[in-house]
This record gives C-alpha cells, sequence and structure tokens, in this order.
C-alpha cells in the first residue's frame, strides 16, 4: 500500500500565489491552504490556513518583494522543513494555457516551459506568471514538477467546435481557434458526477455550468468534451463579473472611430470593466439579485442578461446531445450557492424533462446534492468544485506513470 504522499499545488498569479499542500493517498486530505496577496507592493497580504489544526494566520501590510520572497514565506508559515510533509513528493502548477501542444497534465521539461511562454500571448494575464511560478518551485522544491492545463479537458472539441470563421491562415500561422477553459474544474466535476450518478464517466452527458466570477459551461458526451463556451481567451462565452462575453468584434472598431480608444483600452474594458460590473456597476451576484429584488432596474437588466445567455447555451447544448441528457451539473461560486440563479435558469424546462425541486433547491443548502424533483426526467445535481485537488492528483497521476 503506497502512503500518503505530500503535493504542493501552486496557483501563481501576476502578483499572488495561491497555494494548498494535499496529502494523498487511498484518500486525499488538504494540510494546509492560503494565498499571498500584493506581491511587489508595500501592501502585501498572506492569509494561510492550517485545515488539520484549524487555525489560521493573517499577515498584512508588509512587503513581499517577489514570487520567490512570498514562497519562502509560505514555506515558514507552513513549516515545510518540519514533521511528515518535510520532504514534498511533487508540486502541481495551474497553467492556463497549453495550446495545441500540451493536451495532457505533463511532467515538466524544457519542452514544456518553452510551450508556455510559446502560448503567453493567448494568455498574457496567466502564462508569465504560472512560468515564473515554476521557476521559482524549482529552485526551492527539489521534486517533480507537473504542469496542469485548463484548457486540456477540452483538447477533444472536434474542429467544427474549435475553429472560427476566419481565413485558414490565421488559424495556422498564429493558433486562434477556440481552445475552452475551466478545464480542471470540470475534470473534477466529471468524476465527482460520475460518483454521484454511479456510472462510468464513458457513459455520461452532461451539461455544466461552472458560474463564478469567470464563468463558463461545457458538454459532454460520452465522457468527452465536444463544446464549451470560452474561446482562444477566457473572455469569449458567458457574462461574467468583469467580463463582456459575447462581443461583436466590430465594437472594437466602433470604439477605436468613435471614442479614440486604443486596441488595448478596449480589451481592457471588456475584460475588467464590463460584464455585470458595467452593466449595473457591481459584480457581487447576491448584492445584484438583492438590488433587483429591490427594485434597481440597472440591476435586473444584468441579471436578465446574465441568465439569458446561459439559457441561450443551454439551449444549444441540448441540441448537441440530442436531448440524451444524464444531468445538468451546476458548480464554483454562483453555481455552487445561488439557488435563485438555478431556478432561473431552470424555469419552464418543463417539457424538456427538466424540473426543480423547489425545497432541494433552496439556497444555504451546502454540498453535492440533486435537486431536481421526482418529475423530472434530466438530474441537476449541485457540485462544489475543488480545482486544487484536482491538481494534486492528476500531479501525482503524472509522476506515478513515469
Amino acid at each position: 500500500m503506497v502512503g500518503m504522499r505530500p503535493v504542493l499545488v501552486l496557483n501563481t498569479g501576476s502578483s499572488s500565489i495561491k497555494y494548498a499542500l494535499y496529502n494523498i493517498g487511498k484518500t486525499a486530505a488538504c494540510v494546509f491552504q492560503g494565498i499571498v496577496d500584493g506581491i511587489g507592493t508595500s501592501k502585501s497580504s498572506i492569509t494561510h490556513r492550517n485545515l488539520q489544526a484549524e487555525k489560521d494566520v493573517k499577515l498584512q501590510d508588509f512587503v513581499v518583494e517577489d514570487h520567490k520572497a512570498g514562497l519562502k514565506k509560505v514555506v515558514e508559515l507552513s513549516h515545510l522543513g518540519e514533521g511528515p510533509s518535510a520532504k514534498i513528493y511533487a508540486v502541481g502548477h495551474r497553467c492556463v494555457h497549453g495550446g495545441e501542444l500540451i493536451k495532457e497534465p505533463a511532467l515538466i521539461t524544457d519542452e514544456v516551459k518553452n510551450a508556455i511562454e510559446r502560448f503567453s500571448p493567448l494568455a498574457p494575464l496567466h502564462n508569465p506568471p504560472s512560468l515564473q511560478g515554476i521557476t521559482v518551485a524549482q529552485e526551492l522544491f527539489h521534486c517533480p514538477q507537473v504542469a496542469v492545463f485548463d484548457t486540456a479537458f477540452h483538447s477533444t472539441l472536434p474542429p467544427r467546435a474549435y475553429m472560427y470563421a476566419l481565413p485558414y491562415k490565421v488559424y495556422e500561422e498564429l493558433g486562434i481557434r477556440r481552445y475552452g477553459f475551466h478545464g480542471t474544474s470540470y475534470r473534477f466535476l466529471l468524476g465527482r458526477a460520475s460518483e454521484m450518478l454511479k456510472k462510468p464517466k464513458e457513459e455520461l452527458n452532461i451539461i455544466f455550468f461552472h458560474l463564478g466570477a469567470g464563468a463558463s459551461m461545457a458538454v459532454v458526451k460520452q465522457g468527452i468534451c465536444i463544446d464549451t463556451t470560452m474561446g482562444v481567451t477566457p473572455l469569449e462565452g458567458l457574462v461574467m463579473a468583469t467580463r463582456c462575453g459575447d462581443v461583436d468584434a466590430a465594437v472594437v472598431e466602433i470604439l477605436e472611430s468613435e471614442k479614440g480608444m486604443k486596441v488595448a483600452d478596449v480589451s481592457k474594458m471588456m475584460n475588467k470593466e464590463s460584464g455585470l460590473y458595467g452593466l449595473c456597476g457591481d459584480k457581487d451576484m447576491r448584492s445584484i439579485i438583492k438590488a433587483a429584488k429591490s427594485g434597481s432596474e440597472t440591476h435586473s437588466l444584468a441579471l436578465e442578461v446574465f441568465v439569458h445567455r446561459i439559457r441561450k447555451y443551454l439551449g444549444a447544448y441540448l441540441v448537441q446531445l440530442g436531448g440524451e441528457v444524464d444531468a445538468l451539473v451546476f458548480s464554483a461560486g454562483i453555481g455552487e450557492a445561488s439557488g435563485y440563479i438555478r431556478r432561473l435558469v431552470c424555469d419552464g424546462l418543463d417539457r424538456f424533462g427538466i424540473q426543480l425541486d423547489e425545497q432541494e433547491n433552496k439556497d444555504g443548502k451546502i454540498g453535492a446534492k440533486e435537486i431536481q424533483s421526482k418529475e423530472s426526467k434530466i438530474k441537476v445535481l449541485v457540485i462544489p468544485t475543488d480545482e486544487e485537488l484536482s491538481i494534486a492528483q492528476q500531479t501525482i497521476e503524472v509522476v506515478d506513470s513515469q
């Protein structure tokens, strides 16, 4: 029997490091988790939670000069040099974009790092920090390191789903196509859905809703992803907290000619100043729902646009599956917590075999559960996602396969 092996999971951003340590064996247990934020500023902070000791540590208003200093502070806070977790078995890194070169979790080599760098133009906010995190972790931890890519789950998309109707040379020369994201979450959710439905993954037809600040949907047919809402970047698809989702590309030209905006300005607006925030000045779904119920027209509009876009894709995915659907699966912050949003998404779909049990669907009932009515032909599941655990498990699989 293989003993418990400590796997450190790192999600490196431009000024942050999210981290978690899992002991992986026949079961998996999270030892600690946290975030180093504000790296490179005078307002750095660290929130560290020891789950075994049920103890939280909060450090703030000091300077973490760079990612190496941040990771060293994590080592210090977590006592990684002591006790059973002294030797890290492996490090798993969350990487966003692997393009077409990397379609599975990969042991980090120079070739893998080169691929991450190559696709940085398609994920400029994510891939460069990931590469920096890998470099720092390789200096600090002398153990196998694995890159787990958000795009990997969607590598099974057929060309009809991933190609844009642009000149073919744009795809050949620049790799511009739809890639999809949140793949680490979807992989985890597919596994949990298989357990809950007591059906092999390879036989499942599921429509997933990953609804959080970043939001997307994906459709799986016989265990294989055949379509998803995000595109060459995470901007396409659903309305999100600050991202606009689907929009006519001619808007860029209009804003340039009428407002004198540069492409970079438009990109910033679409990614950071649009979505729910752009429509109503708020990006917290709880407060948006509250304001909408209190009569705010802008908040009601934001809510309606958000739900309309989801239902539009839901209809398309029901068609792609020919109505043969095992389950709808809701996850992420909004999908897991908001029964109100789930009800709006599923409202009036009785004829499609989708009907909720109002009592089971209520807000506040946290955890994996079924929320469909007895009359519903299609099951409706709520499953809390755990991307960090998924990364840890995939890291072990890669290392053990070597």
